[in-house]
């Protein structure tokens, strides 16, 4: 992403026609003011664990660090998965930008840090059973969307085989999973998300929405 720009996702551009999603903000006036289309997906990543900690997704030694771009090669560095280190350098790691995981997702201390290190590696969706509420508060406000699905059906993304994209059409609370592999059929999921929640994470973040609306 260039300098300067800042992100927005309208969902299904048809559906919301020149007003978008953020309030009656007309998008003229929001092109005027820098920001881009985003969209809400990519390449997946599963963790299998219930209770992954803010500490597991970013080392409390790097909290003294003074940029978002120094957590970068530290995402994860601590993860244990059934007892054995996450191995983040894998090239699916690098190039996720979806993490799929279980319940109690960014428990432990309320840090932004551990937010922060997911956006500096272009992670812009979450999907887990459950999150710990601190946690996904900081998600949507640097705008990342936290997708909260019931159990049997992340089930069903886990049990999905071959390298996934998962993409979100935020305007339908629908997400797509596909695989590579021509023996796995695609699957729809539908999420709830609240009217708030999904302009705050359209805008980029609280400090974009806020220069929308206010």
């Amino acid at each position: 992403m260039k300098t300067g720009t800042r992100a927005l996702f309208f969902g299904n551009l048809k559906e919301f026609g020149q007003k978008g999603i953020l309030g009656q903000a007309p998008r003229e006036k929001l092109k005027a003011r820098g920001y881009i289309m985003k969209q809400f997906g990519g390449p997946a990543i599963f963790l299998d664990r219930d209770d992954i900690n803010t500490d597991e997704i970013i080392p409390a030694k790097y909290l003294t660090e003074i940029s978002k771009t120094a957590l970068k090669p530290h995402l994860l560095e601590d993860l244990l998965l059934d007892g054995i280190p996450y191995d983040r350098q894998s090239e699916k790691s690098q190039n996720a930008q979806v993490v799929v995981t279980r319940a109690n997702f960014g428990c432990g201390s309320s840090r932004e840090h551990a937010v922060w290190a997911f956006e500096v590696n272009d992670i812009n969706v979450v999907i887990a059973e459950s999150f710990a509420r601190i946690f996904r508060q900081n998600m949507f406000n640097c705008g990342i969307l936290a997708v909260e699905l019931q159990k049997d059906q992340l089930n069903q993304l886990f049990d999905m085989v071959g390298d996934i994209l998962i993409f979100v059409d935020l305007g339908s609370c629908k997400l797509t999973a596909s695989s590579n592999l021509d023996i796995q059929d695609s699957l729809i999921i539908q999420f709830e998300l609240n009217q708030f929640d999904q302009k705050l994470v359209s805008a980029g973040g609280w400090l974009a929405y806020a220069d929308t609306n206010y």
